[in-house]
């Protein structure tokens, strides 16, 4: 009798033990998979607690912000069903069937499966609660009746998870994956149409988001990243730099979160979704502004004087310290608007364990006019074999003005 019931305890132990272990894993498994859907860089708010919410994002519709995503049962998602986060994920459909909007990227998560949302789910639900109610929307009238989602799904948003390409290979697929779903790389880089939505044909070709332009991630040789490998790519998403260009602004946020803490195998796959997408971008060129242009020849003395000494006078400047402006697919963007938030207010690239440095620029807008501006970064834009169109004064004074109201 005795070893009946020392056997059927020691069958318990160890069945306890394999379902904590499976708990750990899952929970574990969680993590990571809000590490590659990049949950914390939107759902913490600078000094505050991970994933309160609390960090206000400007669309250009007005302002959202980001909710509390602890398990606090009063103002995080502690009494949310399995079946309501998994509705916010996939359909875009909050607690109690209430529609979200967009900033938060169901139009991209939508495609990770059941599993993966759930194991999110069990992770969240490990992390330290936090009293912190957040009104999340805050857009001005009519914008912020939430039942005007359900026009907005109808014409732009399409559910269904990711299926995969029987034609490629289980790394490609694996970097589509988190491409298109949990790391929702679109949601930044696709143009976006009027209602705020992708423009499906011009996948990842760059955006304008929140005072930035993220750049063109296609195959594009002069805007994109054709020119890069797959080490290139691979590195710079592990660290944060490459031999050309650092990360900085919103990308610095993204490595900081995610990239870096994703396993060198996703990184990898990632590098060769990108590299083998068959998103190429356009093959057009501009004609380059002529040396002898009168914007050309200021921007020339204003480089040498302000920007040569870290950038040089060939425009290579110093791997991993100072981007490489010759070449680079950023300064022949269409869209000069990082460029002239840089030079206005200066930037701090990422800091990784790999790369702890974090290199700054400074600002210039104490020192450079307007015309000034414009002139430098046309220079920069058409010299070395750059080719872009000028940029005009009358586009550093509107940015100007709108970075010193930014929050």
């Amino acid at each position: 009798m005795r070893a009946s019931l020392a056997a059927f305890f020691s069958i318990g132990l160890v069945s306890a033990a394999v379902a904590d272990s499976q708990n750990f894993d899952r929970i574990e498994r969680g993590r990571y998979l809000a590490v590659l859907s990049d949950c914390a860089a939107c759902h913490t708010a600078p000094g505050g607690q991970p994933f309160a919410g609390g960090l206000a994002l400007q669309t250009p519709f007005g302002t959202l912000v980001a909710p509390n995503i602890t398990p606090d049962r009063d103002t995080g998602i502690g009494d949310m069903t399995n079946d309501e986060f998994l509705a916010s994920l996939h359909d875009g459909r909050g607690r109690n069937g209430r529609r979200l909007y967009p900033a938060m990227p169901y139009p991209a998560y939508t495609k990770m499966s059941d599993d993966d949302v759930l194991a999110i789910r069990a992770y969240l639900a490990t992390v330290a609660p936090v009293s912190n109610k957040v009104i999340s929307n805050q857009l001005p009238f009519p914008l912020n009746i939430r039942l005007a989602m359900v026009f907005w799904n109808w014409f732009n948003f399409t559910p269904g998870r990711y299926q995969s390409d029987p034609q490629k290979s289980a790394e490609w697929n694996r970097g589509a994956y988190i491409v298109q779903g949990a790391a929702h790389c679109g949601t930044c880089h696709t143009p976006k149409n009027l209602l705020g939505s992708d423009k499906g044909d011009n996948a990842l070709a760059g955006a304008t988001l929140q005072g930035w332009f993220a750049p063109d991630i296609t195959n594009d040789s002069r805007k994109g990243i054709g020119g890069w490998s797959k080490d290139d790519l691979v590195q710079y998403l592990k660290t944060g730099t490459n031999d050309g260009t650092l990360a900085s602004g919103p990308m610095a946020e993204a490595v900081t979160h995610s990239t870096s803490r994703m396993t060198d195998d996703d990184i990898s796959a990632i590098a060769v979704y990108l590299k083998d997408s068959g998103l190429s971008g356009s093959a057009s060129k501009p004609t380059p502004v002529a040396a002898s242009d009168n914007a050309m020849r200021v921007g020339a003395a204003i480089y040498k004087d302000s920007c040569a000494v870290c950038h040089k006078d060939a425009g290579t400047g110093e791997v991993h310290l100072f981007p490489r402006l010759a070449g680079s697919a950023l300064v022949q963007s269409d869209d000069p608007t990082t460029l002239v938030r840089v030079v206005l207010q200066g930037t701090r690239a990422v800091s990784t364990p790999n790369m702890p440095t974090a290199p700054a620029m400074p600002a210039f807008d104490w020192r450079l006019d307007d015309a000034q501006v414009a002139a430098v970064l046309t220079y920069i834009r058409n010299s070395w074999g750059n080719a872009a169109a000028p940029v005009a004064a009358g586009t550093i004074a509107s940015r100007r003005t709108s970075l010193a109201v930014a929050p």
